[in-house]
């Protein structure tokens, strides 16, 4: 079982590479990615079971390293402040939480999961109440793999829809601070990433598609290389575009509000007609983010994109980013009380 003192060690850590090793890439054997997966969901099915010791002993590395939880924000608010413990992968506080894998992609010795976390809030959690209300919320989850176990792992939860379901704002800290997320600085450039890829052979359409989603720097990709039927299912910062819409001022994105935004990436996993690209949005708040007045803050927001292709074009696109960490930066967390 993960105590709580490791997962507030790796909470906000960002040294995660997400690429695949070179060694790991001439690997990927699919007997070997599908093994690979078998373990990842394994970790996930045995939460919460009589079996959850298992984790520690067949599932997860000796020098296993959790570099981000996915309730991260959570999780560092209550940090010192006397909570009581949200229990064992969180089942304290919502005992009959149940998960459902949504998607899943492996290359070399990466894995990319992504899940549903549906369960009743029962107890206390990092500060918030028992409100027996009940949660759907996703949750996003990179690991690396050696020798059938997880090494690494990082992970990403919507944590602003997990306050919004609840109805609870973030519990207040003692000292009356915000614990915001810093701003790294880390990724690549995404012309060097591009760069580096033409470089490389064009062989594969895992390659092919890999170039395309890093020529589109997060952004939605061009008419000419969607399908007839291209649909973006989510935008990155949706409960922030939802509050907009509401406020009549949908306009005013994450991208018109950081005039100067550069987006880094961290990596890819591609396999087949899939690629999970993770990047961080970065860039000064200098425009009006959905009524928000600029506050000249510098902001960086990791978000996670899900792309599919078919036939050499882009079919549909899904993003998702840490809306939580982006009012903590900015100091409006009343964005998602309204």
């Amino acid at each position: 079982m993960l105590t709580r003192r490791r997962f507030l060690d790796g909470a906000l850590g960002a040294g995660f590479a997400f690429t695949a090793s070179p060694w790991a890439l001439a690997q990927s054997a699919p007997a070997l990615l599908e093994r690979n997966k078998a373990v990842v969901r394994r970790f996930k099915e045995l939460q919460g079971t009589k079996d959850e010791a298992l984790i520690e002993r067949e599932v997860l590395a000796p020098n296993y390293k959790r570099w981000r939880g996915g309730f991260a924000h959570l999780a560092a608010n209550a940090q010192g402040q006397g909570f009581p413990s949200a229990g064992s992968y969180l089942r304290g506080a919502f005992p009959d939480r149940h998960d459902e894998i949504e998607d899943m992609v492996a290359e070399g010795d990466m894995v990319g999961m992504l899940f549903r976390i549906k369960a009743t809030h029962k107890a206390n959690f990092n500060g918030i109440p028992p409100t027996g209300k009940t949660i759907d919320v996703y949750e996003a989850g990179v690991f690396r793999l050696a020798d059938g176990k997880i090494t690494e792992a990082w992970f990403m939860a919507d944590e602003a829809g997990l306050l919004q379901q609840l109805g609870a704002k973030l519990p207040a800290r003692q000292d009356g601070k915000l614990v915001a997320p810093p701003v790294t600085g880390e990724g690549e450039d995404p012309d060097a990433v591009v760069k580096r890829l033409e470089a490389r052979p064009l062989n594969t359409r895992e390659a092919r598609n890999r170039l395309m989603v890093a020529r589109s720097k997060g952004a939605a990709p061009p008419a000419d290389l969607r399908a007839p039927d291209f649909k973006q299912r989510r935008v990155g910062f949706q409960h922030l575009r939802d509050y907009g819409d509401a406020k009549g001022v949908g306009s005013e994105t994450i991208t018109a509000a950081l005039p100067d935004r550069r987006d880094r990436i961290d990596g890819f996993i591609a396999e087949g007609e899939t690629v999970w690209m993770r990047f961080k949005v970065a860039g000064t708040h200098g425009g009006k983010l959905y009524g928000l007045p600029p506050t000249g803050r510098r902001v960086e927001v990791p978000e996670i994109g899900i792309m599919r292709f078919a036939d050499g074009k882009w079919k549909d696109a899904w993003y998702y980013a840490d809306e939580l960490g982006l009012l903590l930066q900015l100091g409006a967390l009343q964005m998602l009380q309204t």
